[in-house]
């Protein structure tokens, strides 16, 4: 007996549409946490080319000083 097996459709339309750049701070800021880490792929409902897209440009953005590397209104927990 020969098994069918069914691809798994991509999602028809992303969450994010439009250019992702290290400049657009507001684009930037829904993609880290409160503690200034990067969202991952299954929070953030983004492909992986763009989730690397995202990454780099979160990163390059806290290089050039336009975001934070770590938030320090959070009270530490230790």
């Amino acid at each position: 007996m020969i098994a069918i097996v069914q691809k798994r459709s991509r999602p028809k339309s992303p969450t994010f549409q439009g250019t992702i750049d290290y400049k657009n701070i507001v684009l930037l800021r829904k993609f880290i946490t409160a503690e200034g880490k990067i969202l991952p792929r299954r929070s953030s409902q983004l492909t992986a080319k763009q989730q690397r897209y995202m990454a780099r440009a979160i990163k390059n953005a806290r290089i050039m000083g336009l975001l934070p590397f770590i938030n320090k209104n959070q009270p530490s927990s230790t």
